[in-house]
């Protein structure tokens, strides 16, 4: 009985009518079709400024975000990829951190793709990390895609010193938007690398750059890294301290650049590690929700396996890209059987998922509610 109750309430859940489901191919081209729909009223003024730069802003959670950048390569819209570079600075006066942005403008030069460097909003310490930054970088992704070429599996992350904290905080939150990331000379202060398991992820740091123990902590992160990955499988890294360099690293960091660009986005991975955050967007790869613990979420062939999350109400956003959907599947929830069966594409969920997230890659055809508190034992 209890079985065919779960069942019953995960249909209940499902968001899309179980009757008359959309084929694969079918969802495929809905897919396309709403995106082009939704990405066609996107747009940003890019305004030409000196040396082959352009100026624009975004805008999002009540904040404008300056941006200077520039196309570099002649890749094909569709396949360029994006840098976003995020300055120095922080808890100063604002001439200072404009003074940084400024440098942060011409301070990398990849061989390919938009290379663009924000100026933080505010000129606070943790100017990088405040939760405004989340909305405001998923926008800019979103604009670069729909309108610039850019390739959403081809955005990489990269910041210099205030920029670094930045790095440390926001690639584990938002490691489902990026190929890659590098840190440069940063300081994590609270971040959990626990969401860099399906994210590339390099540190470049100058030995004798002993402010705030930013050296010590980076070697730190190295022994934490190697650890997590020799006991959870993932976590790519590479930590490089230059051993004779002080906070300013003559620029060897910028080796990280090329090794970025031929990074790719893991959109749909079959492991997915959602780690602890002061700040959580409401979708990771294809979980969502607002769980207050660390969760943990596997596909072996067409059985779903997710332990943790603190009893919290979870969202599943799946496609064919994650598991079969012609074929009956089963949701376990730390180790119990919640869902088995079929679940139907649809067009709802195909819309929901697109004005969520504008993602072309990471649309998601069936949406899937876990409320583990009703069906508890």
């Amino acid at each position: 009985m209890m079985k065919q109750l779960r069942r019953f309430f995960g249909l209940l859940c499902l968001v899309g009518s179980a009757l008359g489901g959309l084929t694969k191919e079918e969802a495929a081209q809905v897919k396309k079709e709403i995106y082009q729909e939704l990405s066609a009223s996107r747009g940003i003024d890019m305004r030409a400024i000196e040396g082959g730069f352009v100026y624009f802003e975004i805008e999002a959670a009540d904040q404008k975000m300056r941006c200077a950048g520039k196309l570099y390569g002649e890749a094909k819209k569709g396949e360029r990829a994006l840098y976003i570079s995020m300055h120095g600075g922080g808890g100063t006066q604002p001439r200072v951190n404009d003074q940084q942005w400024i440098n942060q403008i011409g301070l990398y030069v990849p061989e390919e793709g938009w290379y663009v460097a924000p100026r933080a909003p505010t000129n606070t310490w943790n100017l990088w990390h405040e939760p405004h930054i989340d909305l405001l970088f998923s926008k800019l992704i979103e604009e670069m895609v729909a309108q610039h070429g850019v390739d959403p599996d081809r955005v990489y992350l990269m910041g210099f010193s205030a920029g670094g904290d930045g790095v440390y905080q926001l690639a584990p939150r938002l490691a489902d938007r990026f190929g890659a990331a590098s840190m440069m000379a940063g300081h994590p202060n609270d971040a959990s690398a626990d969401g860099l398991h399906q994210l590339p992820f390099r540190i470049y740091m100058g030995g004798k750059d002993s402010a705030y123990q930013r050296n010590k902590v980076a070697a730190e992160w190295k022994v934490k890294l190697a650890k997590l990955q020799k006991e959870r499988g993932g976590y790519e890294h590479k930590v490089t301290i230059y051993p004779e360099e002080g906070h300013w690293m003559n620029k060897k960091d910028a080796e990280a650049v090329p090794w970025m660009g031929k990074q790719t986005r893991k959109a749909w991975p079959k492991k997915v590690i959602w780690g602890k955050s002061r700040i959580r967007s409401e979708r990771f790869y294809w979980l969502g929700g607002q769980p207050k613990g660390l969760i943990k979420a596997e596909v072996t062939g067409q059985k779903i396996a997710i332990t943790g999350g603190g009893g919290e109400e979870l969202t599943l956003y799946l496609s064919d890209e994650l598991i079969d959907l012609d074929e009956a599947l089963q949701i376990t929830l730390d180790g119990k059987e919640y869902f088995s069966g079929t679940l139907s594409r649809s067009k709802e969920a195909i819309q929901i998922s697109l004005k969520e997230r504008l993602d072309p890659v990471m649309a998601a055809s069936v949406i899937f509610k876990i409320k583990p508190g009703v069906l508890s034992e």
